[in-house]
Formats: structure tokens, sequence, C-alpha cells
């Protein structure tokens, strides 16, 4: 088991148990004994609803996400070469078939029990328009195990530049270096530090959404077989009542039928008496 591993089984997860199955998956390779991989698990991030649809979409459509990183190859060479006219015709491109793309991973989402929202699907749309102008985002993009959703600042003359989790790529970033952080810097570390926040939270939600629904279901199962036995004991107490109704009647009759064998034996008792004096008589007679 690696890390690689572990993550490309984990990112194709529904949201909803990822995770309880990255602590089921660091436990196995706690019991391994290879803690810095169990530690490497738990750090992985749940992944963002956008990022998940784009996991998917990278699972679902390998084919089509192949072909829109080979035109952001294009595009990077076409930028490298300052072809303005190759730059527009693949620019044009570029929108298009990252519209088809987002639209295509709406379908998968909603065919997956999650439909997407006009936000999410603006946030993919973003992501892989991000893939087209870096390289490491295209491999993670590829790969399926995106945490969070990306954004970019475009294609210029400058450079170009992506942002992942508040980090810059290309010559936009030594320049920015050299001036010092911009506005729009600021901006861009602060909206990763809240989605950074948000995907926490969102983790730590979903540990306790676990932790509850466990005990929910603890307590309906204490619950059922509480019940059952409370049932149980209602049907032995009419038992028992029935069995003691019985019993009064099975003494009753017992008494009564007591008398009458002690009466008929008074009876028989008193004839035989009788037989034998009338016998006596005869005899004398």
């Amino acid at each position: 088991m690696t890390l690689d591993d572990v993550a490309g089984e984990l990112y194709g997860l529904d949201p909803g148990v990822f995770v309880a199955t990255r602590t089921e998956r660091a436990a196995a390779a706690r019991a391994e004994g290879d803690r810095a991989l169990a530690e490497a698990i738990t750090a992985l991030r749940k992944p963002t609803v956008a990022a998940w649809t784009v996991n998917l979409l990278a699972r679902h459509a390998p084919t089509e996400i192949a072909a829109l990183l080979d035109l952001g190859a294009a595009l990077r060479s076409a930028q490298r070469q300052l072809s303005g006219d190759k730059l527009r015709a693949l620019g044009n491109q570029r929108q298009q078939v990252v519209n088809a793309m987002t639209k295509r991973a709406g379908e998968l989402a909603a065919e997956h029990d999650r439909p997407a929202s006009e936000q999410v699907l603006r946030e993919v749309g973003q992501t892989l328009t991000a893939a087209l102008a870096d390289p490491e985002v295209a491999d993670r993009v590829r790969a399926g195990v995106l945490p969070t959703a990306l954004t970019y600042d475009g294609f210029g003359p400058a450079g170009l530049v992506a942002i992942t989790g508040g980090k810059a790529s290309g010559s936009a970033t030594r320049a920015r270096r050299r001036a010092g952080p911009s506005q729009e810097d600021a901006l861009a570390t602060r909206r990763a530090e809240a989605q950074q926040e948000l995907a926490d939270a969102e983790s730590a939600l979903d540990a306790a959404r676990s932790t509850r629904e466990e005990a929910e279901s603890a307590a309906r199962q204490a619950k059922s077989d509480l019940d059952e036995v409370e049932s149980r004991i209602a049907e032995l107490r009419d038992a028992l009542e029935h069995a003691e109704q019985q019993r009064h009647f099975a003494r009753t009759a017992e008494h009564r039928a007591r008398g009458e064998s002690t009466a008929a034996r008074s009876q028989f008792d008193r004839m035989q008496r009788w037989v034998d004096r009338a016998r006596a008589r005869l005899d004398e007679d």
C-alpha cells in the first residue's frame, strides 16, 4: 500500500465515505508499522464538491480530459512562440472545450446523485482552465486526486499563472516576488486560506456526522431491543395471568372433585352396610 494508491482510491469515492475510509486506511498502515504513511494518509483532505466533481470527470471521461490537457500544452507552446493568431484561435477552442467538459461534469455528478450547483460548475470550469495553464495542475486533474478547486489569473504576455493553494507558477511569479505582494496576491491567499478552512471544517463535520450516525444507529438498536424485551415481558405476563386463572379453576375443580369423592365414598359405605345387613337377615331365615 502506497500513498498514491490510497489517494487514488479515496479521491474516487463518494465524499460521504471519504473520512471513514481514510480512517480505515490510516489504521491499516499504522497496524503494518508504517507510521509515516498513516500520518500522510490522515493528512489527505476530503475533496470539496467541485474538486470531487473534477475527479469524477477524470475517472469517467479520461479521453476527453486528455484532449483538454493536450490543448493546454498547445496554448503554452503558442504563448512561448508569441503567436498571437494561434493563441486567439486556441483561446476560442479552449473556452468551447472547457464549457463542454464542465457540462459533462455536471451530468456525471447528477448521475451519481450529487447534482452540481451553478457555483460548483463555475469552480469546475475554473479548475479545468487552471489545468490548461499549469502542467502541475494538469497532472493532478488527470490523476483525479484534487482536494480543492483551483483558479487561474489568465493567459497574457507576462506568462501563465495558476493559483494552487495560494502559489503561482510561471514568469509572473518571479515578477511578483520582485515587486512584492499585490492586492490580487493577498486576495488569492485569503481565498486559499478560506478554502482550506472550509475543507477542514467539512472534514470535521463529516467525522462528527459519522459519529452522530453511529450513535443514533446504536440508540435505535437499543430502543428496538428494549421494545422487543418489553413485548416479551408483556407476553409472559399475559401467559402468567392465564396460567394463574387456569390454576384457580383447576384448584376449584380439584376441591369440588375431592368433596364429591368423599361423598361418594360415604354413600358407597352406607350401601355396603345395607347390603351386609340384608344378607345377614337372609341367612337367619
